[in-house]
């Protein structure tokens, strides 16, 4: 027997084999080959998908196709930058690019009647256990609040009350109106009383015990419970919901609860036993099976891919690794010097205030030799240890209209200082520029900048290694055929 299973997979295989390799000959006829980067194909649907999706409406910077060209070779440039580095081998990536592709892959997995499956069956398991508990019954009552801290002075009032609205009752008023002007519970007051459908186990023990006791159209005697004194009235019961009237409730209970992922699982799991194959090998064949009937779906995977791929080798090789090369921001800086101007000067320092008047000095010598990204760390030492705040201080490069002190000291503005509550002595101290002076000044742009420097040696580097071909035959007829 499992020798003919095995033939019988093996034949599908072969089967499925040359459907696909049919497929693809078609298709190769359908869609040629657009370019070649190192020596690997890309078709013109694909480089259509990529150009389509960047220049659709709403795009600001619309490209051209001949314009997106190299924009789209350098893209892959490096995702075989990347795989040449073993990016795509690594623990981490392969993690969440399956994560990822298995979200696209795992719904097709799930039918409609699944899911109504599913609800049925939550249906029914939640119907059984509510009828075996005595089923659902609709009250409505009267509450005299009593609190857990009430004297028992408190709680002799209350039962005279109670008692009185329940000698009403039992001569004839109406427990809807005497509801709506005695019962302290509001929200069903308004509603002369009456609670929703309950099931036991939603109510307060000695509340519940007494209503599960009445029959339909009974009312209880003064019953008191942790919130206080209750008279209740059974106003019907039965057993749970119909269906119908509980359907579009389980099923948005299914997607709250993530049920269909569950419901996924299982079934892969049939499918897995089935096929005597793990569920990996079910997704995987399964997203070749969808990508090969859905260009759209096939190219956003790979998208993501290669995003995946391009984000890691970007990082480390332009973003991470420029950020944290101080002594190359300096050195750009200095041979870029003069690309870096102020449209006006700017203050280069601190704004403080203080309790004691002979802290102002002592701010201004603690920090004076020190380069500027220490001033922070040495003024919290020094005068803000020990959880004791001596001053108050904005540290950074200001422009006029940043700092009203700074504007009123430096820029020498007629402006108005609101005094700081507890630190009544205001000073500054730094230095007034005309233009940075350090890379530090204007790091932002410097990083920026430098970033796009490595970006372009690297992507010169990158065209040398690899080879690219371009057909521009065939680049001639994209969106037109």
């Amino acid at each position: 027997m499992k020798k003919r299973m095995i033939n019988l997979m093996e034949r599908r295989v072969v089967v499925l084999s040359l459907v696909a390799f049919m497929s693809m000959m078609a298709m190769a006829q359908d869609d040629p080959v657009i370019m070649k980067i190192n020596g690997k194909s890309v078709t013109r649907s694909e480089f259509e998908y990529s150009y389509n999706k960047n220049n659709a409406e709403g795009v600001i910077d619309k490209k051209s196709v001949e314009e997106y060209v190299d924009l789209f070779v350098n893209y892959k440039l490096k995702v075989e930058a990347a795989k040449d580095a073993k990016y795509d081998t690594l623990q981490s990536f392969k993690d969440e690019f399956t994560s990822y592709r298995d979200q696209q892959i795992r719904p097709a997995f799930i039918t409609d009647e699944d899911v109504e499956m599913e609800a049925q069956k939550i249906y029914k398991e939640t119907q059984t256990r509510i009828d075996s508990m005595g089923g659902m019954v609709k009250p409505s009552h009267i509450l005299l609040l009593v609190g857990q801290k009430a004297t028992q002075e408190q709680q002799d009032a209350a039962k005279v009350r109670i008692d009185s609205i329940y000698q009403a009752l039992k001569s004839g008023a109406d427990f809807a109106e005497m509801a709506k002007k005695y019962s302290d519970d509001k929200n069903s007051a308004v509603n002369g009383g009456a609670l929703p459908w309950l099931t036991k186990g939603q109510t307060l023990p000695a509340f519940e015990k007494a209503l599960f006791a009445l029959e339909k159209g009974q009312m209880s005697e003064p019953v008191l419970s942790e919130a206080g004194y209750h008279i209740i009235r059974l106003d019907d019961k039965g057993g749970f919901f119909p269906y119908d009237s509980v359907h579009a409730d389980i099923l948005q209970f299914i997607e709250q609860r993530g049920l269909r992922e569950s419901i996924i699982d299982r079934k892969l799991d049939e499918l897995a036993k089935a096929e005597e194959v793990s569920k990996e090998q079910i997704v995987d064949a399964k997203a070749d099976e969808m990508a090969a009937q859905d260009m759209d779906l096939k190219y956003l995977i790979q998208e993501y891919h290669d995003g995946l791929l391009l984000y890691e080798i970007s990082n480390q090789t332009v973003w991470d690794k420029a950020a944290k090369d101080e002594a190359g921001l300096a050195a750009y800086f200095k041979k870029n010097k003069k690309n870096y101007k102020w449209d006006a000067p700017r203050f280069k320092g601190i704004a403080y205030h203080v309790k004691d008047a002979a802290d102002v000095k002592a701010v201004k010598d603690a920090v004076k030799n020190l380069p500027f990204d220490q001033w922070a760390d040495k003024l919290r030492k020094t005068f803000n240890n020990d959880s004791i705040l001596r001053i108050r201080v904005e540290k950074g490069i200001f422009k006029q209209g940043d700092n009203a002190l700074i504007d009123k000291e430096i820029f020498k503005k007629d402006t108005t200082v609101k005094a700081l509550k507890d630190f009544p002595i205001d000073a500054v101290y730094g230095k007034k520029l005309t233009a940075p002076k350090e890379y530090t000044d204007v790091r932002g742009l410097v990083l920026q900048d430098y970033q796009e420097q490595l970006e372009k040696e690297w992507v010169a580097t990158l065209r040398r290694k690899y080879t690219v071909e371009v057909d521009e035959s065939v680049l001639k007829t994209v969106n037109k055929h």
